[in-house]
């Protein structure tokens, strides 16, 4: 995907990556754990289903999700898996959202010809 910059050029947007970024933060539960996580430099899984309030399994699947999006690393330390996340997986999504802020407000007057 292609936007233009505010300097006249174009900037590339990764869309895969956005999109699994964005697909992976529309649950509200997922975006709990993401606040949860958040909150502690890591944590086990445990710890996650406690503040959340689902059942293991559910959260299992939701941190799933979040990992294959890369939001969320696990790191194995026998015999639990620490979860913590990785931001930098949100630099397709935060180079989206500075294309459309650099965009500007609505466009008023003929825009479609």
């Amino acid at each position: 995907m292609l936007d233009e910059s505010p300097n006249g050029g174009r900037e590339a947007v990764d869309g895969e990556a956005v999109a699994a970024v964005a697909k992976a933060l529309a649950h509200p539960a997922r975006v709990k754990i993401i606040g949860f996580l958040l909150s502690r430099a890591g944590c086990i899984g445990g710890d996650i289903v406690d503040e959340i309030g689902l059942a293991q399994s559910t959260v299992s699947e939701h941190l799933r999700i979040l990992k294959a999006a890369g939001l969320v690393v696990g790191t194995i330390e026998r015999p639990r898996i620490c979860y913590s996340l990785d931001p930098s997986v949100l630099a397709p999504l935060r180079a989206l959202i500075a294309s459309i802020e650099a965009h500007g407000g609505p466009q008023t007057g003929a825009v479609c010809a």
